[in-house]
C-alpha cells in the first residue's frame, strides 16, 4: 500500500514504534502488563527493570538493582553535578532546569567510570569464555589497557576516599546473592581480581570504588556497559533534586563556585594600554 493511500492512523502508527509502552484511551500497558497491575505490586527498582529488560526481575534481582541505585544517589556538593544543581537553583530556574543543567555533565569523566569498568570487566569475562584463566585473562587485559588505553583503571581508586566507605558493604551484599544462587559472582571475582594484579603492578593498593562496585552489581544483573551509565544517571538524580530543592529553600543569588572574597587566577597579558592612548 502506498504512502497515499494509508489511512492517518496507519500512518500514525509507522511514524513511532515501540515495544515498551501500549496505550489506548483508558488503557496503558507496559510491556504487555495493565498499569493498574503494576501499581501497588511492583517496586520502582523492579520497574527500572521491567522498562529496560522486558521482563519482570525476580524480588532477589530487583533487591539487587536496589542496592546499587541506593548506594549512588549523592557525594555532596564536591562532586560537579551536585555543585550545579544547586548553583543553578541560586539563579532561579525551575528545578527541572537546575537537574537537567546537573545530570547533563555526566560524561565519560564525571559519571562514565561505571560504564567504561562494566566494560573492562566485560573483555577479561569474554577472554575466559574463550578459555583463559581468571589471572591470565586479567593479565593480558591490563596489558593491553597500560599500553593502548593509558590513564586510571577505571573502577579503581578515589580522590576524596582512601577506602571509598560504599565498595565493602556492596561487594559483601554481591557475594550473599551470589551465594543464594542469585546471581554467579564472577563479575565481583573479577573486579577483585583487577585490584589485585593492579596492586602487584604498582607496589600499593588502589581500591575499588562505587562505580567498579556498581559495575559489578550491574555485569552481574546483566546489563550492558552503555546501560550502567543510564542507571548511574537515574541514581544520581536523586542526591541532585535533593540539592536543587534544598538550595531552592535558601535566600541566595547566583552564588558561584566559590567564595566572593576569592578570587580565580589570572594568568593572561598583564595591564596594557589601548593601542594609542597616551601613556
Amino acid at each position: 500500500m502506498s504512502a497515499e493511500k494509508k489511512s492517518d492512523r496507519e500512518r500514525g502508527e509507522e511514524w513511532w514504534r515501540t515495544g515498551i509502552i501500549e496505550m489506548h484511551p483508558g488503557v496503558i500497558r507496559l510491556r504487555g502488563y495493565e498499569i493498574q497491575d503494576l501499581i501497588g505490586r511492583v517496586s520502582f527498582p523492579a520497574m527500572i527493570w521491567l522498562m529496560l529488560r522486558g521482563e519482570l526481575p525476580s524480588e532477589e534481582q530487583a533487591a539487587l538493582l536496589g542496592i546499587a541505585l541506593g548506594a549512588a544517589v549523592d557525594h555532596g556538593p564536591q562532586a560537579p553535578s551536585i555543585a550545579i544543581a544547586r548553583m543553578a537553583a541560586t539563579c532561579g530556574v525551575g528545578i527541572n532546569n537546575a537537574m537537567a543543567s546537573a545530570i547533563n555533565v555526566l560524561g565519560d569523566v564525571h559519571g562514565g567510570a561505571g560504564e567504561q569498568a562494566l566494560a573492562l570487566y566485560g573483555d577479561i569475562a569474554a577472554a575466559m569464555d574463550g578459555g583463559a584463566s581468571l589471572a591470565e585473562a586479567v593479565s593480558a587485559r591490563l596489558d593491553r589497557f597500560f599500553a593502548e588505553e593509558k590513564g586510571y583503571v577505571p573502577g579503581l581508586g578515589h580522590r576524596f576516599h582512601p577506602i571509598d566507605p560504599r565498595v565493602p558493604r556492596l561487594m559483601q551484599l554481591t557475594r550473599a546473592f551470589a551465594a543464594r544462587g542469585s546471581v554467579s559472582g564472577r563479575f565481583a571475582g573479577i573486579a577483585e581480581a583487577i585490584e589485585a594484579e593492579v596492586a602487584t603492578r604498582k607496589g600499593k593498593t588502589i581500591p575499588l570504588n562505587i562505580d567498579g562496585a556498581t559495575a559489578v552489581i550491574y555485569g552481574e544483573l546483566g546489563f550492558p556497559p552503555p546501560l550502567t551509565r543510564g542507571l548511574f544517571v537515574l541514581s544520581r538524580s536523586v542526591g541532585i533534586l535533593a540539592h536543587a530543592w534544598e538550595q531552592s529553600q535558601e535566600s541566595d543569588r547566583n552564588k558561584g563556585p566559590l567564595p566572593k572574597e576569592w578570587l580565580w587566577a589570572y594568568t593572561g597579558t598583564p595591564a596594557r594600554p589601548f593601542p594609542g592612548d597616551a601613556d
